[in-house]
């Protein structure tokens, strides 16, 4: 059935680029914060915008940490 291409499993996959992914969380982040100067009267916009913005970077932040310390492969 695969011919000659050996049969792998999803998990046996290279994952994608670490870098690039980081790299775009903190350009999002930043686009996020870059939102707060708009023409909205509430602040429930502002804590949301601020919220995901600060969950993103606490993310790339925590990855980098045990990535360093060789918790995570």
């Amino acid at each position: 059935m695969a011919g000659s291409e050996p049969v792998t499993s999803p998990d046996q996959h290279k994952p994608g680029h670490r870098k690039a992914g980081r790299i775009g969380a903190v350009v999002t982040a930043v686009a996020m914060l870059l939102m707060l100067c708009g023409n909205h009267e509430g602040n429930v916009e502002n804590i949301w915008l601020i919220g995901i913005a600060v969950t993103l970077l606490v993310i790339v932040i925590g990855d980098v940490i045990l990535r360093r310390n060789g918790l995570r492969s």
